[in-house]
C-alpha cells in the first residue's frame, strides 16, 4: 500500500508537469500539437490542437491528479494540491476569457475559477504572512559604499553616512532560508530548491543569476560616481532584463512612501557615491546625475536603460559567494514559482469578470494592507488595468508577465505595450493586436508532412 501511494505521487507530479507545461503552451502560442504518447521514429504529421483544446487538455490531466498530491509535504520543493488548485484557477479564467470572445458560458469557467482558488485561499493551510519573521526579522538590509571587499568597513556603512535601511515583512519574504512553507512561511505553495554546496558540486549550475540578468549596470554609465561589483550596486549586474518605467516607477507614481513593496528594503532607488575622487563619495547621488539629464530635461538613453532601483528580490545585501571570491552574479535562495499573493490576485480577476467588482476590491485590499498601504481601492476602481497594476506591485520579477498579457486575449497585450514601452519604436509601429507568439518557423518546416498553421498576423 505504501508503495502504491508512492507510485501515484509521481505519476501525479508527472502528469503536473505535462499539464503545466501544456498550460503554458496554451497562453504563449495557442494551440498546439498534444503529445501524449512517447514516439521512437521520427514523426513529422503533427497536428495543432485550438488554444481550447489545449487549456480543457491541461485542466482535464490537472483535475485527474488533484487527489493524488499532498496538502502539504515534509520536504520543501514538492508539489503540493495547492499548486494544481492555483493552476485550475488560471486555466479556468484562460478559458473563460476564450468562452467570452466566442459566444459560450465564460460565467461558468470564471466561477470555476473561483471555486478552486477559494480551495487555495480559505483552506487554513496558507495565509499572509503580515509580521516579520526569519533569521534576520529583527534586522534591515544594510550596504557598504565600497568596490571591493577590502572597503567593506564599518565606516563606510549606509547607516553610518546617515542613511540607514529599516526592514519589514515583505523584505524578510525574500532573505535566504525564508523561502519554503516547511520553514514556516505560510504564503509559500511551489519554491524551487538552491544551494550554494550543491551549487560548488554540480558544475555550477544550481544557482539563480538573477544579479547579472536583471541587475543594473552603474560601471558604464556611472563610472564617475559608483561602480564595482559589491553588494551597494546589487552585484555583477548585466541589465540582460530591464524594468520598464511603468514598473520601477509609473506604479507608485504619487505614493511613493505607501507602500512597503516600495520601500527602500525593497526597492532601493538610494545610492552613496563608492568612487574616492566623486563629489557624491559617501553621498547619495542625484537620479539627474546617474540618469544625466540633459538641459532640456531628456534622460541619456544608455543611462535610464541600464541603471535602475534594484529590487531585494534580485541584489541582496550580502552574497554566500562572496567568501569564495566568485564573482557576485548569483543568488543562492529558494525561489517562488507560486506565492498566495498571485493566487489572490487570480481569485479577483476572476471576480472581476464576472461582475463582482466589491469582491475583486477586498481580495485586492487584502494584499494593499499587508503592503501597509494607505491608498485601498473601492468597487468602482476595479478594472483589469488596475489588476494588472497590482500584479505589478506585488510579483515583479516573479510573475511571467507574458503569460499575464497574452492570456487575457483581445488588444490588452498590444494596448500595454504601446503604452508602457520605453521606447518609441514599438509604440509607432504596433499595429496588430496579437494575443499569441508566432509558431517558429522551424517548427512549421520541420514538420513536413502536415502543415502546422502560422497564428494569426504573424
Amino acid at each position: 500500500m505504501e508503495f502504491g501511494i508512492r507510485q501515484s505521487y509521481i505519476i501525479a507530479q508527472a502528469r503536473f508537469f505535462r499539464a503545466f507545461a501544456y498550460r503554458n503552451l496554451g497562453e504563449l502560442f495557442g494551440g498546439v500539437p498534444l503529445v501524449t504518447e512517447i514516439t521512437s521514429t521520427p514523426k513529422y504529421d503533427y497536428k495543432r490542437s485550438t488554444r481550447m483544446e489545449t487549456y480543457q487538455y491541461a485542466i482535464d490531466e490537472m483535475e485527474d491528479i488533484i487527489n493524488d498530491l499532498p496538502v502539504t509535504t515534509a520536504e520543501a520543493g514538492r508539489l503540493v494540491r495547492a499548486a494544481v488548485q492555483h493552476n485550475l484557477c488560471q486555466l479556468y479564467i484562460d478559458k473563460g476569457v476564450l468562452l467570452e470572445a466566442e459566444g459560450g458560458d465564460a460565467a461558468s469557467a470564471y466561477n470555476k475559477a473561483i471555486s478552486y482558488a477559494n480551495d487555495v485561499i480559505d483552506s487554513g493551510t496558507y495565509s499572509l504572512m503580515t509580521e516579520r519573521f526569519g533569521a534576520r526579522k529583527n534586522e534591515g538590509p544594510e550596504f557598504y559604499y565600497a568596490t571591493s571587499a577590502v572597503e567593506q568597513t564599518a565606516d563606510r556603512t549606509y547607516s553610518s553616512a546617515g542613511y540607514p535601511i529599516e526592514g519589514n515583512v515583505y523584505w524578510d519574504l525574500f532573505q535566504v532560508g525564508n523561502q519554503d512553507y516547511q520553514d514556516g512561511n505560510t504564503e509559500a505553495i511551489w519554491c524551487t530548491q538552491s544551494d550554494y554546496e550543491v551549487y560548488k558540486s554540480d558544475g555550477s549550475l544550481a544557482c539563480l543569476d538573477y544579479p547579472a540578468i536583471y541587475g543594473p549596470v552603474f560601471r558604464d554609465q556611472g563610472g564617475a560616481h559608483i561602480g564595482g561589483q559589491m553588494e551597494d550596486v546589487g552585484g555583477f549586474g548585466c541589465s540582460q532584463v530591464t524594468p520598464t518605467p511603468y514598473s520601477r516607477d509609473g506604479v507608485y507614481e504619487g505614493k511613493w512612501g505607501e507602500d512597503i513593496r516600495n520601500s527602500e528594503a525593497v526597492l532601493r532607488r538610494v545610492f552613496l557615491g563608492n568612487i574616492k575622487t566623486s563629489e557624491y563619495y559617501g553621498k547619495q547621488i542625484p537620479w539627474d546625475v546617474l540618469y544625466k539629464k540633459d538641459q532640456n530635461g531628456k534622460y541619456d538613453d544608455g543611462a535610464y536603460t541600464l541603471i535602475y532601483p534594484i529590487s531585494c528580490k534580485i541584489g541582496p545585501d550580502f552574497y554566500t559567494l562572496a567568501a569564495d571570491g566568485r564573482v557576485l552574479r548569483s543568488i543562492f535562495r529558494d525561489d517562488y514559482l507560486i506565492r498566495l499573493p498571485e493566487t489572490i490576485l487570480l481569485r479577483a480577476e476572476a471576480k472581476l469578470r464576472v461582475g463582482d467588482k466589491s469582491g475583486a476590491a477586498s481580495d485586492i485590499n487584502m494584499l494593499r494592507s499587508r503592503a501597509k498601504c494607505s491608498y485601498l481601492v473601492t468597487a468602482n476602481d476595479v478594472s483589469l488595468d488596475l489588476i494588472l497594476d497590482e500584479r505589478t506591485r506585488e510579483l515583479m520579477y516573479e510573475e511571467s508577465r507574458w503569460n499575464t498579457l497574452l492570456r487575457m486575449g483581445g488588444t490588452v497585450a498590444a494596448d500595454r505595450i504601446k503604452k508602457y514601452s520605453y521606447w518609441d519604436y514599438p509604440r509607432l509601429t504596433l499595429t496588430k493586436p496579437f494575443n499569441l507568439w508566432p509558431i517558429p518557423q522551424t517548427v512549421i518546416d520541420t514538420n513536413k508532412d502536415v502543415v502546422l498553421e502560422q497564428n494569426p498576423g504573424w
